[in-house]
């Protein structure tokens, strides 16, 4: 199944703050690792997020990570982030699970 992907605002916004050469590998990557299987958990690439409703995955890029939702036949691309700053981002912008935050 062909899945379209779709960038969310904040995401292209990041994707303008990476020099041209790493723009276009960032992209070619998410071109070819989202497309057609993009819940497809990897050892090094892809891996689903415990304890948030979103971002549900994240694509690992060399030292950027890529979050995103799959909805249907949609993935939303939701944000490119440097590693130092998942953390940070992951704390303004991911929301819990409600299982875990009544638990």
């Amino acid at each position: 199944m062909r899945y379209a992907i779709d960038f969310a605002e904040a995401a292209v916004e990041d994707l303008g703050s990476f020099r041209a050469y790493d723009r276009v590998t960032i992209l070619d990557l998410i071109e070819k690792n989202l497309r057609y299987e993009p819940a497809k958990e990897s050892k090094s690439r892809i891996k689903a997020l415990r304890g948030l409703s979103r971002p549900q995955f994240r694509l690992r890029i060399g030292d950027i990570r890529v979050f995103y939702d799959v909805n249907g036949s949609t993935v939303e691309v939701l944000a490119v982030v440097d590693k130092t700053n998942v953390s940070e981002w992951l704390e303004q912008e991911g929301i819990p699970n409600q299982n875990e935050e009544q638990g």
